[in-house]
């Protein structure tokens, strides 16, 4: 098969023919027919995330059919449309008896854990546990850019900050992750606040549902801003970029009994960020973190994709080849694309 490969970490990867893989008894192969470029697949590029070894086929979001099914996959068929959470989980340890498979003590991850989906083919294990059937009036694309950001902000704002409506919700960082949270929470009937750098992305987060924005670059004090738009703070806010200063700007945001959501991933010298102790704790703030979606769960999203509800298509910026995907993923710490690059093209 064909595959985007880099047998070293941050040096510039390279179109290869490597031999096309097999699934375990409990697993299945999946063709690809869409994969998203995700910044967490930049990370996985950097070595940012010790599950990866060398050489490495990147790739975590993603939509196909089922091309090979192990001897022990009972709910899958050759033929079956389908995508997955980026986290697949093992289906018996206690986390996963508990439902709560996000966290699952055996977890994969394909793209990180064993070779991803740039590539025509890859593999999920425990199948029965982590695929997701798709209905067919969605489209591969579309079904590709739920993986990770889409699905990951819905639990974000569905389960883990319980957003209802007439809440005010902050959202820090309007790419992929912060602008699915702009349009789910919209859907829960939020009052929504975008915060970001860059005015296209305030735009389109203004187009999505956000009923205010703040340019972090045009205020002193972005926490002050949304507590004046919102009267006193935001219920639940999200840093939905991964830095220091989003993550302190969304705790600072809240009103008194709020929740900081952190979804955006804080790795490598921004692993470990000072954190406003003296707000959480006077003001009793809930401080939870958000990490993927279980499978069993897609089917609440995909009912409200299906009413017109939700629409993640809206957040597609450009569908791209296997061959362009090595330029947007080795420039996607600098790159203002607006909106979700799906490879769509092997």
């Amino acid at each position: 098969m064909k595959a985007v490969v880099f047998e070293k970490f941050a040096t510039t990867p390279e179109i290869k023919k490597v031999t096309d893989p097999t699934p375990a008894s409990h697993g299945v192969v999946i063709n690809v027919k869409a994969t998203g470029v995700c910044r967490s697949d930049w990370h996985c590029w950097q070595g940012h995330d010790e599950d990866v070894t060398l050489p490495h086929v990147p790739g975590h979001e993603f939509a196909g059919v089922v091309e090979a099914v192990g001897k022990d996959v009972s709910l899958f068929k050759v033929g079956d449309r389908v995508t997955v959470p980026f986290i697949n989980a093992c289906g018996t340890c206690g986390e996963c008896h508990s439902g709560n498979h996000q966290v699952c003590g055996h977890q994969t991850q394909p793209g990180f854990t064993h070779w991803g989906a740039f590539a025509e083919y890859t593999t999920i294990d425990h199948a029965d546990v982590n695929l997701v059937s798709l209905p067919e009036n969605i489209d591969f694309v579309t079904a590709a850019s739920l993986g990770c950001r889409f699905a990951t902000s819905f639990r974000a704002v569905i389960d883990q900050g319980k957003v209802s409506t007439g809440q005010w919700v902050a959202v820090h960082g309007c790419g992929g992750v912060g602008l699915s949270a702009i349009m789910i929470a919209t859907a829960a009937g939020a009052n929504v606040i975008a915060v970001d750098i860059a005015e296209d992305k305030l735009a389109f987060a203004r187009s999505l549902g956000a009923v205010a924005t703040v340019n972090a670059n045009l205020v002193s004090d972005v926490a002050e801003a949304v507590k004046e738009l919102s009267s006193g703070g935001a219920h639940v806010s999200l840093d939905a970029l991964g830095h220091p200063i989003t993550c302190a700007n969304s705790i600072k945001s809240l009103r008194k009994l709020g929740k900081h959501i952190q979804v955006g991933l804080l790795l490598a010298d921004h692993a470990n960020p000072p954190i406003p102790m003296s707000h959480v704790i006077a003001h009793e703030l809930e401080i939870i973190g958000s990490h993927g979606m279980q499978a069993y769960r897609y089917s609440a999203m995909l009912d409200l994709m299906m009413s017109g509800k939700l629409t993640p298509k809206k957040l597609i910026g450009k569908t791209i080849t296997l061959e362009e995907s090595i330029s947007a993923l080795t420039t996607m710490d600098t790159s203002t694309t607006v909106g979700v690059t799906i490879i769509d093209k092997f």
